[in-house]
């Protein structure tokens, strides 16, 4: 039992840790990995596709780092898989960034996509991103005609041997026993007569010229298609999608220009209804958004968040069930920090929307993490595990520094913030005063000395500090089972929805949050 498992962790009397083995066992029973409540990536595919092919996949590397580019192959397609299952082409990605997600879903995808971000800053970097593309557009074309005419030769090579060993194979070949069940109509012809031999020979050859012509047809196709689709997700005057039709504009009559001109305007006009578009937006996105006013067309949509910070992926699940055009979601959150908690200052206020816990039974139970315990929940077990270490040093002189201002300025909460001042300082007495400074606290109060002391002081115990960190560590992923099956409680009590689950998306040691909280709609009768 429950009970049973976790009696010889703590003493009864102090509730303090006394056997570390049994705690770090009892975490991993509790975890999400050894739960089973996870539905595998590959069977949600599989049950999406149908009897579809899965599509031909572009390398991202080129164009994003390891990490990103790992969750933007797999979860796009995925969501192309759900959008396809629905018939639907249109995307709304919330927290979208720099819009890395939503420029590859619509430039690989052809989908049309609307990225929602509350900074301005991340709106202008995915336009900028954009110029980019178009600035390296004319050698990423290049080099896809390369490969496509790489891929040809190999194919047209490999094509030729194989017609030479079937001809060599028919000549020498020896008649075939009347009860072999491997017999053709083609082997049984071509040990009577070397004639025969012949006209199968030339009709293979016949034949191969012919589906050599077909696949090459075919692939000029596609690539046309792939040119085509990253074009749209450009700016309308990024690239000349028709640089051959140029010529000498005075050789051309006055009707004509106008002409031209006219069909011009007409289809950079109709690029607005396209599906294959990526529209940044700037705004800020709450569960009482309307989305209608966001996006002026909104029609069935899929609605999707990659690694969205905090009480934005709540709320992204919010507008997913109380919206009817929105038929799927597929969520990744990040930052279980900056959750809003109803009960965590034990004020119970049913007018607020809060981040945790969403599911009526947390809420009957009062159920609080705290602060602590959802800090906790954004370490990385699985890069610890593999040696990637927490970073002690930095984690001690936040610790040290804590101690100096509660008991030097008598502050034991604060709305500012420390950031990455560790990474710019030269020494812990740097770290110090540029931390006071930044907290606008009076660091002429302190001397080098006085600073130094707490150092010396606490010194001993950083190995200390270690060890509890790494307890916590252990410990990460048993609260975030808790706020992700809160969620998706939240979606298995609505009424709207045909499937929900947790889907284990990305490698855990290049990206550490890697689930995705899934669910799709009831699709209404016609």
């Amino acid at each position: 039992t429950d009970e049973s498992r976790l009696s010889s962790v703590f003493c009864e009397k102090s509730q303090r840790l006394i056997d570390v083995q049994s705690f770090a066992l009892a975490a991993r029973y509790y975890s999400l990995s050894n739960l089973g409540l996870c539905t595998p990536l590959e069977e949600l595919l599989e049950a999406l596709r149908g009897e579809r092919q899965e599509r031909n996949g572009i390398k991202t590397d080129e164009f994003m780092n390891n990490k990103k580019s790992h969750e933007v192959q797999v979860m796009s397609e995925l969501i192309d898989s759900i959008g396809s299952y629905y018939g639907i082409k249109q995307v709304i990605d919330i927290g979208s960034g720099k819009g890395y997600l939503s420029s590859f879903l619509s430039m690989h995808y052809n989908l049309k996509v609307y990225g929602i971000d509350s900074s301005n800053t991340n709106t202008h970097g995915a336009h900028e991103r954009n110029r980019k593309l178009k600035k390296h557009w004319r050698v990423y074309e290049s080099r896809a005609r390369a490969n496509l005419q790489s891929r040809k030769s190999e194919k047209v090579d490999d094509r030729t041997v194989k017609t030479e060993i079937k001809c060599e194979s028919n000549t020498d070949e020896k008649p075939l026993n009347n009860n072999s069940s491997l017999q053709s109509q083609d082997q049984v012809t071509t040990q009577d007569s070397g004639v025969f031999t012949e006209i199968a020979t030339s009709e293979t050859s016949k034949q191969t010229e012919i589906n050599l012509v077909a696949q090459t047809q075919s692939d000029e196709n596609k690539l046309s298609e792939n040119v085509l689709d990253v074009v749209n997700v450009l700016p309308a005057d990024a690239v000349d999608i028709f640089p051959s039709s140029r010529c000498d504009c005075g050789e051309l009559s006055e009707e004509e220009k106008a002409r031209r001109k006219m069909a011009s305007l007409q289809a950079k006009a109709s690029k607005s209804s396209e599906s294959n578009l990526y529209l940044p937006l700037t705004s800020y996105i709450t569960a009482e958004t309307e989305l209608s006013d966001i996006i002026t067309d909104l029609e069935d949509s899929i609605m999707v968040g990659l690694h969205t910070c905090g009480d934005l992926a709540p709320n992204t699940l919010r507008i997913f069930t109380a919206k009817p055009e929105i038929k799927a979601v597929c969520s990744v959150g990040c930052c279980y920090h900056l959750l809003s908690e109803q009960y965590e200052n034990q004020e119970d206020c049913a007018e607020e929307v809060w981040g945790f816990p969403m599911c009526q039974y947390l809420k009957d139970e009062g159920w609080c993490c705290g602060r602590n315990a959802r800090m906790s929940a954004c370490l990385a077990l699985e890069r610890v595990a593999v040696g990637q270490m927490l970073p002690t040093e930095s984690l001690f002189y936040r610790a040290v520094l804590q101690v100096i201002i509660e008991e030097n300025y008598g502050v034991t909460k604060s709305d500012r913030h420390v950031g990455k001042v560790f990474s710019k300082s030269s020494s812990f007495l740097d770290y110090v005063r540029k931390s006071l400074k930044k907290l606008d606290l009076d660091d002429s109060q302190l001397s080098d000395s006085c600073i130094m002391d707490y150092y010396e002081k606490y010194k001993d115990r950083m190995n200390e500090l270690e060890a509890f960190n790494m307890l916590k560590v252990v410990l990460a992923p048993c609260i975030e089972v808790l706020i992700l099956l809160d969620r998706l409680c939240y979606l298995k009590e609505q009424d709207n929805i045909a499937w929900s689950g947790l889907v284990k998306l990305f490698d855990p040691v290049r990206s550490p949050r890697c689930y995705g909280v899934i669910a799709l709609k009831k699709q209404s009768c016609p």
